[in-house]
């Protein structure tokens, strides 16, 4: 166990903070992922679609093992240089962007402006020998795989719901897939706590672990403390209730018309990627899999009717994300140092 001064423990409760607000900015952020097909389709109100997606993010806490937060924690730089000053320039990348991106009304990954922001502290400080190459690979090759699982899955319930159902009027299939897209909007929301809030627990971790206040389970076994996990999956609840209602707009209504059934099958097939991506342990972008999802179900419903330049402006937010994150965090890392962190 470290023996720390007054002064650094109250940067580490500070830094810890931030990291807290990083993952409720991350709810706030991606609420769209969990509730723009839901609130476009009318199924809810936009209050009782941000309860219902926050109860499911904190749900997640029950369900999912911590692949997620090692990978962040251990897996994209070594965690032998993590310091504060490289977990405050990593948080001030991926924060950064991600408001720049709520304001711009664009659904970037808060999974990979962390990512990027890791990759351009730690490069910073000890240059690119500390890089999981491993872990960095998997991660950017989700940013196209899972929008494309996302959208392969939708497209296949939309083809297969529209066929068992052909012989049924409209009114009818919409009565029951206003009942089912709930089911979904839920396993949507579950699915984003449970990969999302984990890499604010494995910021945290490894920030705690670099001074010596974890044992070594963290770096042997990757165990995280309770209330870290708990800290996490409350502050990325609370983050989704407020609702980036920005970002909303453009996901639900800006990218193609949506209807309860079309949602249904968007929600689900995001579900099934993010969910294997989890279980792999793969920091994937719930933004990117929901995109891909609901252009998918819109490419079947009406091609026409999917705006590709809305599209366009996304896919270019996608591919910024994880360098102009990595800059702003470089930059954010040598400010800290100059004032002595």
């Amino acid at each position: 166990m470290s023996s720390l001064d007054l002064n650094q423990i109250i940067l580490i409760v500070v830094v810890v903070a931030a990291a807290l607000a990083f993952d409720f900015i991350n709810g706030f952020h991606d609420a769209a992922n969990s509730i723009a097909t839901v609130v476009s389709t009318q199924v809810l109100t936009p209050f009782r679609a941000v309860l219902w997606a926050a109860f499911f993010n904190v749900i997640a806490f029950a369900l999912f093992k911590l692949h997620v937060a090692g990978t962040i924690g251990k897996g994209i730089i070594d965690p032998g240089v993590v310091d504060v000053a490289v977990i405050i320039g990593a948080l001030g990348g991926a924060i950064a962007w991600n408001l720049l991106t709520w304001w711009w009304g664009l659904p970037s990954s808060s999974s990979h402006a962390l990512v990027g922001g890791l990759i351009g502290a730690g490069v910073s400080k000890a240059g690119l020998g500390i890089l999981g190459w491993q872990k960095i690979g998997s991660t950017a090759a989700f940013i196209f795989l899972s929008p494309l699982i996302g959208y392969v899955a939708s497209s296949l319930l939309a083809i297969t719901g529209s066929w068992v159902f052909r012989k049924s009027t409209p009114g009818r299939v919409d009565k029951w897939f206003r009942r089912l897209q709930l089911v979904s909007s839920a396993l949507l929301s579950v699915n984003h706590g449970g990969n999302d809030a984990q890499k604010t627990m494995g910021i945290i971790a490894v920030l705690l672990y670099s001074q010596g206040l974890l044992g070594e389970d963290f770096h042997t076994a990757g165990r995280i403390p309770t209330w870290i996990v708990l800290s996490c999956y409350l502050a990325i609840g609370l983050g989704t209730m407020v609702g980036g209602w920005r970002i909303v707009k453009t996901m639900g209504m800006r990218l193609t018309k949506l209807r309860p059934f079309t949602g249904f099958c968007a929600e689900t097939g995001g579900s099934l990627a993010i969910f294997i991506a989890t279980s792999l342990g793969i920091p994937v972008s719930t933004t990117h899999t929901i995109t891909g999802a609901i252009v998918g179900v819109g490419t079947v419903s009406n091609p026409g009717r999917v705006r590709w330049g809305v599209a366009s402006r996304i896919l270019w937010a996608w591919i910024f994300t994880i360098p102009v994150s990595a800059a702003i965090a470089a930059v954010t890392y040598f400010v800290a140092r100059a004032f002595g962190v």
